[in-house]
């Protein structure tokens, strides 16, 4: 584990000093807390450093906080209430660790969700169905939109007026962005919505309590929905029926990827090359590229490990976020595979909503680009998002295209007899390969060609890498300067180091590795004398402690 550095800020600009690892605010001077996150940005600026992060995982402090919540849900596994109770009130205390005012922001939206769907099920006509649903919905997206993006509303006001000699500064109200609220609201929102459809009914308020507080994945998903959740509350939680040996690999495993590689690429080159692009070879920017993508994965996917992990130990399962997106063929392959619970999500509640591929193929392009249009948007308040949003709906787009001028076979081999594609895994519904509003999930042209599919994946790939640098970078100019500078600044460097290598490479021969070979090394180890796989386990995080940089940075995705 390793120690906690904190940072706190007042006002929105900050300039940083990277050799004296300062960061100045307005005038005044703090550590630099880095390596990874949330993300250093370039140009003198911290991203949201007013965002407070509670308790991070990797710690010692929430290593003594899970072995007691872990305990004491273990003593009450065979009574219900109890369990719910604890469990809730331990959501709260880890919730509220930063700032615990975000305890009335949760509760506010649990009691006001689920009156709304409850509300919404005992209306007696369709018009006040839809009212209700459109008051939920409304409400949530309000209550996104002010701690999100309000910010981002008043600097594209003041940037528009500040030409014309206006500046109504009275605007400017510092506003805490509350940790991981676009989650919490997008699983209210799926609740609603689901109750509306007769795909869900309501349920308990203390069961909606403990599904939209319940804390292993409060912060930064994955996004469960309440017809996964709800149902496991029912059953008594059996400690020895735990499949603790999965649990641990995942945590395990998801500690590696955080700790040694996320955390390692962030200081060694990504951080540098982002900070100052226009500064750095080609060659240690197309290499600090290669490692943000490779660092972004490894802290999101991590978290996700971590918090599949956490859930499975106190008797809940998750579904699976993540599936080797970059081995995938296509970038409709990539997006079944990268953070699935949230692809699912904009596919059935947005791009299946606006029409799907019903009208016609332009009708399709238009709601692909929309729907990742505001998926970015949903990562966050800033035209990079929304450019990086958009850069993947065209490319959607324009690949759905070209394999509609490709003649289609009668039939498409998905697999074998019973399998689902990736992005369908663990979903409640059944997936229906004839579904024409499943766009998104179904194989395309591209898959199926006789393209070499390395080639294929390279592609993809890059196409990926161009997207994650307007992503990272804190403003279009930093982005455009990055790209600038991949044709031009010709040189090797210094920031490309055996290491920096070592760690991308590691971190992309994960995306290839069977499946069947990490679940055979879960079974040994399943079967191995208790005591010897808890050595192993404590020199695993030994290793991990020792590998890592010093500190430990949020996970990036927190701030979304």
């Amino acid at each position: 584990m390793h120690d906690e550095r904190h940072i706190s800020t007042v006002g929105r600009q900050s300039t940083i000093d990277a050799a004296a690892g300062t960061v100045q605010f307005n005038g005044g001077s703090s550590e630099w807390v880095h390596p990874g996150g949330p993300p250093l940005r370039s140009g003198g600026q911290i991203d949201r450093p007013e965002e407070a992060t509670g308790v991070l995982f990797p710690t010692m402090t929430f290593a003594l906080f899970f072995v007691v919540v872990l305990g004491v849900s273990w003593r009450l596994a065979d009574r219900p209430l109890q369990w719910k109770l604890f469990v809730l009130a331990a959501s709260y205390v880890f919730y509220g660790w930063a700032d615990w005012m975000f305890w009335l922001l949760l509760a506010g939206s649990t009691v006001g969700n689920w009156l709304v769907a409850l509300a919404l099920a005992r209306a007696g006509s369709d018009r006040g169905r839809r009212a209700w649903m459109g008051l939920g919905v409304t409400l949530n997206l309000l209550l996104l939109g002010f701690f999100k993006y309000y910010g981002f509303f008043v600097d594209s006001v003041l940037a528009a007026l500040e030409p014309l000699g206006l500046a109504p500064t009275a605007l400017l109200v510092q506003i805490a962005l509350p940790v991981g609220i676009s989650f919490f609201t997008f699983c209210a929102i799926s609740y609603v919505i689901d109750v509306y459809r007769d795909e869900q009914e309501p349920v308990a308020l203390l069961d909606f309590a403990v599904y939209l507080a319940f804390f292993p994945h409060l912060v930064a998903g994955p996004i469960v929905r309440v017809s996964e959740f709800e149902p496991q509350l029912r059953r008594r939680r059996n400690p020895q029926a735990i499949d603790a040996t999965r649990a641990v690999r995942l945590i395990c495993r998801g500690l590696f990827k955080k700790v040694v590689i996320a955390n390692y690429l962030a200081t060694a080159i990504v951080d540098p090359v982002f900070v100052a692009p226009s500064q750095h070879t080609n060659w240690e920017l197309l290499v600090g590229a290669w490692a943000y993508a490779v660092q972004i994965y490894a802290d999101f996917s991590g978290y996700t490990d971590i918090a599949i992990g956490i859930a499975l130990m106190m008797g809940i399962k998750f579904p699976d976020n993540f599936d080797q997106p970059y081995s995938s063929r296509s970038i409709q392959e990539f997006w079944r595979r990268w953070h699935m619970t949230l692809s699912r999500w904009l596919r059935d509640y947005l791009y299946i909503p606006l029409g799907g591929n019903r009208g016609g193929p332009r009708a399709e392009y238009r709601n692909l680009f929309l729907t990742m249009l505001l998926g970015g948007l949903w990562h966050g308040a800033s035209w990079n998002f929304v450019i990086w949003g958009a850069f993947h709906g065209c490319g959607l787009a324009v690949e759905r295209w070209h394999a509609m001028r490709e003649p289609k076979p009668a039939y498409v081999d998905l697999g074998a007899p019973g399998d689902v594609p990736p992005g369908e895994r663990n979903h409640p519904a059944p997936y229906r390969p004839d579904d024409a509003t499943l766009v998104m999930q179904q194989p395309t042209e591209v898959e199926r060609r006789t393209m070499n599919p390395w080639f294929a994946r390279l592609w993809v790939f890059h196409f990926v890498v161009v997207g994650w640098i307007f992503f990272r970078a804190p403003d279009l100019g930093v982005a455009i300067s990055y790209l600038v500078g991949l044709l031009t600044n010709w040189g090797v460097g210094t920031l490309v180091t055996w290491t920096v290598l070592l760690a991308i490479a590691v971190g992309m021969v994960g995306q290839f590795v069977p499946r069947r070979l990490g679940d055979a090394l879960e079974y040994r180890a399943s079967k191995l004398p208790p005591m010897v796989l808890a050595v192993g386990v404590g020199l695993w995080l030994v290793m991990i402690n020792l590998l890592g940089p010093q500190g430990v940075a949020p996970f990036i995705y927190f701030q979304f």
